[in-house]
């Protein structure tokens, strides 16, 4: 069960790296966060892995939609 929703995640996050910042290496840092937890077995510490990482995905989704907003404001400018 752990497996199938890590990888779910792991694409998911993939993904959102595509509009990342190509000097950050978003998917180079995602990578090695999923090779240092690779071994784990104790359910707290599995259970405090997924959190981080639905926390850097709601950060990452939480960046994009400042990002845009920010580039509404600077091409429609209030008058």
């Amino acid at each position: 069960m752990h497996r199938r929703q890590s990888v779910a995640l792991y694409k998911e996050l993939h993904r959102l790296g595509r509009d990342h910042d190509p000097a950050y290496n978003f998917h180079k840092k995602l990578r090695t966060l999923y090779e240092r937890n690779r071994s784990l077995t104790d359910p707290q510490q599995i259970a405090a892995a997924f959190s981080l990482l639905e926390y850097i995905k709601q950060d990452t989704l939480a960046l994009y939609a400042l990002r845009k907003y920010r580039h509404l404001r600077r091409v429609y400018p209030s008058s």
